[in-house]
Protein backbone atom coordinates (compact mmCIF):
# COMPACT_ATOMS: atom_id res chain seq x y z
CA UNK A 1 0.00 0.00 0.00
CA UNK A 2 2.90 2.30 1.01
CA UNK A 3 4.35 1.57 -2.23
CA UNK A 4 1.18 2.10 -4.28
CA UNK A 5 0.61 5.57 -2.58
CA UNK A 6 4.04 6.34 -3.55
CA UNK A 7 4.23 5.59 -6.64
CA UNK A 8 1.07 7.88 -7.52
CA UNK A 9 2.74 10.78 -5.94
CA UNK A 10 5.73 10.93 -7.74
CA UNK A 11 3.60 10.53 -11.07
CA UNK A 12 1.45 13.49 -10.43
CA UNK A 13 4.11 15.40 -9.24
CA UNK A 14 6.01 14.18 -12.10
CA UNK A 15 2.40 15.79 -14.54
CA UNK A 16 2.75 18.95 -12.47
CA UNK A 17 6.20 19.74 -13.06
CA UNK A 18 5.42 19.29 -16.55
CA UNK A 19 2.88 21.42 -17.10
CA UNK A 20 4.39 24.27 -17.66
CA UNK A 21 6.45 22.89 -20.89
CA UNK A 22 3.40 21.49 -22.08
CA UNK A 23 1.75 24.73 -21.70
CA UNK A 24 4.84 26.35 -23.45
CA UNK A 25 5.19 24.10 -26.10
CA UNK A 26 1.36 24.25 -26.96
CA UNK A 27 2.19 28.30 -27.78
CA UNK A 28 4.86 26.97 -30.80
CA UNK A 29 4.02 27.81 -33.80
CA UNK A 30 3.72 24.36 -36.12
CA UNK A 31 6.57 24.28 -39.05
CA UNK A 32 4.16 25.51 -41.54
CA UNK A 33 2.59 28.22 -39.46
CA UNK A 34 3.46 32.28 -40.41
CA UNK A 35 3.80 34.29 -37.00
CA UNK A 36 2.85 37.61 -37.24
CA UNK A 37 4.20 40.93 -34.71
CA UNK A 38 3.05 43.86 -33.39
CA UNK A 39 3.88 46.22 -30.71
CA UNK A 40 1.26 46.17 -28.01
CA UNK A 41 1.26 48.68 -25.10
CA UNK A 42 -1.24 47.78 -21.90
CA UNK A 43 -2.48 50.79 -19.88
CA UNK A 44 -4.50 51.49 -17.32
CA UNK A 45 -8.46 52.23 -17.90
CA UNK A 46 -8.68 53.97 -14.52
CA UNK A 47 -5.49 55.62 -12.16
CA UNK A 48 -2.03 55.74 -13.13
CA UNK A 49 -1.13 51.92 -11.90
CA UNK A 50 -0.68 49.89 -15.18
CA UNK A 51 -1.87 45.98 -14.27
CA UNK A 52 0.90 43.38 -15.40
CA UNK A 53 -0.35 41.46 -18.07
CA UNK A 54 1.28 38.29 -18.83
CA UNK A 55 1.13 36.29 -22.16
CA UNK A 56 -1.63 33.43 -20.86
CA UNK A 57 -3.71 37.01 -20.46
CA UNK A 58 -3.81 38.13 -23.96
CA UNK A 59 -6.43 37.24 -26.70
CA UNK A 60 -6.08 38.33 -29.96
CA UNK A 61 -9.38 37.62 -32.62
CA UNK A 62 -10.16 38.30 -36.12
CA UNK A 63 -13.79 38.38 -36.41
CA UNK A 64 -14.84 35.85 -34.32
CA UNK A 65 -11.71 33.70 -34.82
CA UNK A 66 -8.87 33.80 -32.13
CA UNK A 67 -5.61 33.21 -32.94
CA UNK A 68 -2.83 31.26 -31.12
CA UNK A 69 -0.42 33.61 -28.93
CA UNK A 70 3.03 32.46 -29.44
CA UNK A 71 5.04 35.33 -27.68
CA UNK A 72 4.46 37.99 -25.25
CA UNK A 73 7.55 39.90 -24.70
CA UNK A 74 7.69 42.87 -22.50
CA UNK A 75 9.86 45.96 -24.40
CA UNK A 76 12.58 45.89 -22.06
CA UNK A 77 16.30 44.39 -21.78
CA UNK A 78 17.39 42.97 -25.95
CA UNK A 79 13.65 44.20 -26.98
CA UNK A 80 13.95 47.54 -25.77
CA UNK A 81 15.18 49.09 -28.72
CA UNK A 82 13.35 52.21 -29.93
CA UNK A 83 13.47 54.69 -33.42
CA UNK A 84 11.68 57.77 -32.58
CA UNK A 85 10.98 60.16 -35.07
CA UNK A 86 9.38 64.17 -33.90
CA UNK A 87 7.58 65.34 -37.02
CA UNK A 88 6.59 68.87 -37.18
CA UNK A 89 4.15 70.88 -39.36
CA UNK A 90 6.05 73.68 -41.04
CA UNK A 91 2.68 75.87 -40.87
CA UNK A 92 2.26 75.81 -37.54
CA UNK A 93 1.83 79.39 -35.61
CA UNK A 94 5.05 80.78 -33.88
CA UNK A 95 3.56 80.13 -30.48
CA UNK A 96 5.44 76.56 -31.33
CA UNK A 97 8.33 78.25 -29.89
CA UNK A 98 7.16 78.40 -26.28
CA UNK A 99 7.01 74.30 -26.58
CA UNK A 100 10.66 73.54 -28.16
CA UNK A 101 12.05 73.48 -24.23
CA UNK A 102 9.77 70.73 -23.73
CA UNK A 103 10.47 68.62 -26.82
CA UNK A 104 14.35 69.06 -26.04
CA UNK A 105 13.66 67.55 -22.39
CA UNK A 106 11.96 65.14 -23.78
CA UNK A 107 14.81 64.02 -26.32
CA UNK A 108 17.36 64.51 -23.94
CA UNK A 109 15.33 62.03 -21.62
CA UNK A 110 15.49 58.96 -23.47
CA UNK A 111 17.43 56.13 -22.57
CA UNK A 112 21.01 55.98 -23.85
CA UNK A 113 19.95 53.50 -27.07
CA UNK A 114 17.38 55.46 -28.39
CA UNK A 115 17.36 56.57 -31.85
CA UNK A 116 15.89 59.93 -32.23
CA UNK A 117 15.01 62.23 -35.36
CA UNK A 118 13.49 65.46 -36.46
CA UNK A 119 11.48 65.93 -39.35
CA UNK A 120 9.61 69.06 -40.60
CA UNK A 121 6.41 68.85 -42.88
CA UNK A 122 7.34 70.96 -46.04
CA UNK A 123 5.23 70.93 -49.20
CA UNK A 124 3.92 67.62 -48.61
CA UNK A 125 7.43 66.11 -47.66
CA UNK A 126 9.23 65.17 -44.58
CA UNK A 127 12.51 67.88 -44.61
CA UNK A 128 14.49 65.86 -41.80
CA UNK A 129 17.03 67.80 -39.94
CA UNK A 130 18.27 64.96 -38.24
CA UNK A 131 18.82 61.66 -39.46
CA UNK A 132 17.72 58.83 -36.15
CA UNK A 133 20.42 58.91 -33.94
CA UNK A 134 21.69 58.24 -30.36
CA UNK A 135 23.47 61.59 -29.98
CA UNK A 136 20.42 62.75 -28.08
CA UNK A 137 21.95 66.78 -27.66
CA UNK A 138 22.54 67.13 -31.69
CA UNK A 139 18.78 66.00 -32.32
CA UNK A 140 17.54 68.24 -29.51
CA UNK A 141 19.88 70.80 -31.22
CA UNK A 142 17.79 70.60 -34.62
CA UNK A 143 14.91 71.84 -33.46
CA UNK A 144 14.08 75.64 -34.76
CA UNK A 145 11.22 77.42 -35.21
CA UNK A 146 8.48 76.58 -38.04
CA UNK A 147 8.19 79.01 -41.20
CA UNK A 148 5.05 79.92 -39.35
CA UNK A 149 3.34 80.40 -43.01
CA UNK A 150 0.20 78.67 -44.09
CA UNK A 151 1.33 77.55 -47.28
CA UNK A 152 4.59 75.83 -46.13
CA UNK A 153 2.46 72.52 -45.97
CA UNK A 154 -0.04 70.94 -48.40
CA UNK A 155 -1.11 68.26 -46.45
CA UNK A 156 0.05 67.03 -43.16
CA UNK A 157 -0.45 63.80 -44.21
CA UNK A 158 1.58 63.52 -47.13
CA UNK A 159 4.53 64.61 -44.84
CA UNK A 160 3.77 61.28 -42.73
CA UNK A 161 3.34 58.93 -45.32
CA UNK A 162 6.79 60.35 -46.80
CA UNK A 163 8.34 59.86 -43.32
CA UNK A 164 7.58 56.12 -42.74
CA UNK A 165 8.25 55.03 -46.48
CA UNK A 166 11.85 56.43 -45.95
CA UNK A 167 11.94 54.62 -42.48
CA UNK A 168 15.28 52.90 -42.08
CA UNK A 169 14.81 49.34 -41.58
CA UNK A 170 15.02 47.85 -38.41
CA UNK A 171 13.95 45.38 -35.51
CA UNK A 172 13.14 48.01 -32.98
CA UNK A 173 10.13 49.80 -32.51
CA UNK A 174 8.70 52.57 -34.67
CA UNK A 175 7.17 55.47 -33.41
CA UNK A 176 6.43 58.86 -34.34
CA UNK A 177 5.14 62.59 -32.85
CA UNK A 178 3.53 64.33 -35.19
CA UNK A 179 2.99 67.96 -33.54
CA UNK A 180 0.56 69.82 -36.11
CA UNK A 181 -3.23 71.56 -36.56
CA UNK A 182 -3.92 68.38 -38.50
CA UNK A 183 -5.87 70.60 -41.10
CA UNK A 184 -5.48 68.82 -44.79
CA UNK A 185 -5.73 71.78 -47.06
CA UNK A 186 -5.50 69.26 -49.89
CA UNK A 187 -8.17 67.38 -49.50
CA UNK A 188 -10.32 70.29 -48.19
CA UNK A 189 -13.52 68.31 -47.42
CA UNK A 190 -15.10 67.87 -43.95
CA UNK A 191 -15.36 64.58 -43.07
CA UNK A 192 -13.63 61.08 -42.29
CA UNK A 193 -13.62 59.95 -46.34
CA UNK A 194 -9.55 62.13 -46.79
CA UNK A 195 -7.96 59.97 -48.90
CA UNK A 196 -4.94 60.91 -47.92
CA UNK A 197 -5.30 60.38 -44.37
CA UNK A 198 -6.43 56.82 -45.12
CA UNK A 199 -3.31 56.30 -46.84
CA UNK A 200 -1.14 57.73 -44.45
CA UNK A 201 -2.63 55.52 -42.07
CA UNK A 202 -2.22 52.34 -43.97
CA UNK A 203 1.48 53.28 -44.70
CA UNK A 204 2.04 53.64 -41.06
CA UNK A 205 0.41 50.29 -40.51
CA UNK A 206 2.29 48.68 -43.10
CA UNK A 207 5.71 50.03 -41.62
CA UNK A 208 4.90 49.01 -38.17
CA UNK A 209 5.30 52.60 -37.26
CA UNK A 210 2.65 54.02 -34.08
CA UNK A 211 2.10 57.73 -34.83
CA UNK A 212 1.40 60.08 -31.18
CA UNK A 213 -0.20 63.27 -32.15
CA UNK A 214 -0.22 66.72 -30.46
CA UNK A 215 -2.37 69.44 -31.72
CA UNK A 216 -0.67 72.96 -32.46
CA UNK A 217 -3.08 75.57 -34.35
CA UNK A 218 -1.73 76.59 -37.32
CA UNK A 219 -0.22 79.78 -38.82
CA UNK A 220 -2.99 82.62 -40.50
CA UNK A 221 -6.70 82.74 -40.23
CA UNK A 222 -7.37 79.48 -40.27
CA UNK A 223 -5.61 78.48 -37.05
CA UNK A 224 -8.06 79.71 -35.08
CA UNK A 225 -11.06 78.67 -37.47
CA UNK A 226 -13.56 76.59 -35.32
CA UNK A 227 -14.49 73.92 -38.56
CA UNK A 228 -11.62 73.10 -39.92
CA UNK A 229 -9.43 72.87 -36.67
CA UNK A 230 -12.30 70.70 -35.64
CA UNK A 231 -11.70 68.16 -38.35
CA UNK A 232 -7.97 68.43 -37.52
CA UNK A 233 -7.98 67.08 -34.82
CA UNK A 234 -10.25 64.30 -35.54
CA UNK A 235 -8.00 63.60 -37.92
CA UNK A 236 -5.23 63.54 -36.09
CA UNK A 237 -6.84 61.42 -33.25
CA UNK A 238 -7.98 59.00 -35.77
CA UNK A 239 -4.16 58.97 -37.16
CA UNK A 240 -3.51 58.05 -33.50
CA UNK A 241 -5.83 55.29 -33.17
CA UNK A 242 -5.72 53.53 -35.83
CA UNK A 243 -1.99 53.31 -35.64
CA UNK A 244 -1.66 52.18 -31.77
CA UNK A 245 -1.29 55.00 -30.24
CA UNK A 246 -2.57 58.53 -28.88
CA UNK A 247 -3.42 62.04 -29.65
CA UNK A 248 -3.44 64.99 -27.17
CA UNK A 249 -5.38 68.28 -27.43
CA UNK A 250 -6.57 71.00 -24.99
CA UNK A 251 -9.84 72.24 -27.44
CA UNK A 252 -10.17 74.59 -30.18
CA UNK A 253 -9.28 78.07 -28.78
CA UNK A 254 -5.67 78.26 -28.75
CA UNK A 255 -2.44 76.05 -28.46
CA UNK A 256 -1.77 74.19 -25.38
CA UNK A 257 0.08 76.03 -22.51
CA UNK A 258 2.36 72.68 -22.05
CA UNK A 259 3.51 69.77 -23.58
CA UNK A 260 4.85 68.46 -20.63
CA UNK A 261 2.10 66.49 -19.36
CA UNK A 262 1.34 65.14 -22.74
CA UNK A 263 4.97 64.09 -23.40
CA UNK A 264 5.13 62.13 -19.95
CA UNK A 265 2.34 60.13 -21.01
CA UNK A 266 4.57 59.29 -23.91
CA UNK A 267 6.90 58.15 -21.87
CA UNK A 268 4.95 56.31 -19.79
CA UNK A 269 3.43 54.36 -22.82
CA UNK A 270 6.65 53.99 -24.22
CA UNK A 271 7.54 52.17 -21.04
CA UNK A 272 4.84 49.54 -20.90
CA UNK A 273 5.00 48.21 -24.33
CA UNK A 274 5.23 44.57 -25.47
CA UNK A 275 6.06 42.54 -29.04
CA UNK A 276 3.03 40.52 -29.41
CA UNK A 277 3.41 37.61 -31.37
CA UNK A 278 0.63 35.38 -33.05
CA UNK A 279 -0.57 32.96 -35.38
CA UNK A 280 -2.75 34.83 -38.11
CA UNK A 281 -5.90 32.72 -39.92
CA UNK A 282 -4.99 31.27 -43.05
CA UNK A 283 -4.77 33.63 -46.35
CA UNK A 284 -3.21 33.03 -49.80
CA UNK A 285 -1.74 36.10 -49.45
CA UNK A 286 0.22 38.78 -47.47
CA UNK A 287 -1.38 41.68 -46.45
CA UNK A 288 -2.98 43.84 -43.57
CA UNK A 289 -5.49 42.55 -41.46
CA UNK A 290 -7.85 43.89 -38.72
CA UNK A 291 -6.93 42.25 -35.59
CA UNK A 292 -9.09 42.92 -31.84
CA UNK A 293 -7.32 42.68 -28.61
CA UNK A 294 -8.92 42.01 -25.18
CA UNK A 295 -7.64 40.64 -21.89
CA UNK A 296 -9.70 39.46 -18.58
CA UNK A 297 -7.20 41.62 -16.72
CA UNK A 298 -8.97 43.79 -13.70
CA UNK A 299 -8.34 47.77 -15.09
CA UNK A 300 -6.24 46.80 -18.47
CA UNK A 301 -6.81 47.60 -21.49
CA UNK A 302 -4.93 46.43 -24.86
CA UNK A 303 -3.83 49.37 -27.32
CA UNK A 304 -2.49 48.26 -30.59
CA UNK A 305 -2.87 49.18 -34.32
CA UNK A 306 -6.49 47.92 -35.77
CA UNK A 307 -4.84 46.25 -38.54
CA UNK A 308 -0.99 44.79 -38.60
CA UNK A 309 0.97 43.15 -41.55
CA UNK A 310 0.39 39.48 -41.48
CA UNK A 311 2.44 37.02 -44.02
CA UNK A 312 0.92 34.55 -46.27
CA UNK A 313 0.08 31.00 -45.28
CA UNK A 314 2.12 28.59 -46.90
Amino acid sequence: MKYSFLKIFLSLLAAGLALPAIAAQSALPAANEPVAKTLVTVEAQHGNQVPVVNRDDVMVFEGKNRDKVVDWSPATGDHAGLDFFILIDDSSSFSLGSELGDLRNFINAQAPTTRVGVAYMQNGRAQIMQKLTTDHAAAAKALRLPLGTADANASPYFSLSDLVKRWPKSDDRKEALMVSDGIDFYYGGFDLLDPYLSQAIEDSQRAGVRVFAIYTPGAGHFGHDYWRTYWGQLYLAEVADETGAESYYIGFTGPPVDFTPYLDNIEQRLSHQYWLSFVPQPEKKAGLRSIRLTTEVPNADLVAPAKVMVPATE
